[in-house]
């Protein structure tokens, strides 16, 4: 079944970008565009909409305090102009963050993230996450299975929504259990908290910025609350 997805943004021009670059991902379906979040969510009352392409600066409610408002199990990209609302992007858990000019590379990449977590939604059961743990592992219940996972395999977790999806070397796997309660379960000396949606394993780091954590192909924002023990727990002597 395809996607439901719609286009909020203020700029005609970049509503028709957005719709040139859905073209050909047969797994969208494009069933609305809206200048506004105020007509946006008048559509949304009646409609199901599994994915919103979201300008953050609009006049009347901006992206982000629309993003807050609208169903938990709806994902969301933010397309904007303006980079400085990256790290405000996790407080929504959106599922990624682009900044216009959009390239068209980067937009499908963040598609496929969409349609791979809207996959594992679907597919998982709300039922309680975790089994136990041990020195070297946790057991995640995911996909009606449990899964043993293994530290060491893990390169970040995200929060998304009420799961959270684990990023392994070759795989996702997505849970029902929030940021704060995966946290908790893991190793504190590998595992460090960098917003307030995502974790990352600080032995799978390749390199970082004052703004940003890149594993792999992966880039992770560097919250401002958390910057400061950040570069104090990478810089440290062991």
């Amino acid at each position: 079944m395809k996607m439901k997805c719609i286009i909020v943004d203020d700029e005609p021009i970049a509503r028709i970008g957005i719709k040139k670059s859905l073209i050909g991902i047969p797994q969208l379906e494009l069933t609305g565009e809206f200048n506004s979040a105020e007509s946006a969510s008048l559509f949304m009352e009646n409609h199901a909409v599994d994915l919103v392409f979201l300008d953050i600066q609009m006049s009347g409610v901006n992206g982000l305090e629309f993003a807050r408002s609208i169903p938990r199990q709806t994902l969301v990209i933010f397309t904007t102009a303006f980079s400085e609302y990256a790290v405000d992007s996790y407080e929504v858990d959106a599922v990624d963050y682009l900044v216009k000019p959009i390239d068209g590379t980067r937009f499908r990449k963040a598609v496929d993230k969409a349609i791979g977590y809207h996959q594992l939604l679907m597919a998982e059961e709300q039922r309680t996450a975790v089994e136990n743990t041990g020195e070297h592992h946790i057991f995640i219940r995911s996909e009606r299975r449990f899964f043993k996972v293994r530290f060491d395999e893990i390169l970040f977790i995200e929060g998304l929504k009420d799961y959270v999806v684990i990023q392994l070397q070759n795989r996702r796997l997505i849970t029902r259990l929030n940021i704060k309660g995966i946290h908790e379960l893991l190793p504190q000396r590998v595992f460090l908290r960098v917003n307030r949606s995502s974790i990352v394993n600080k032995e799978h780091i390749d390199s970082f910025d004052n703004n940003d954590v890149f594993i792999e192909d992966y880039e992770i924002a560097i919250g401002e609350s958390y910057r400061e023990l950040f570069f104090t727990d990478l810089m440290k002597k062991e």
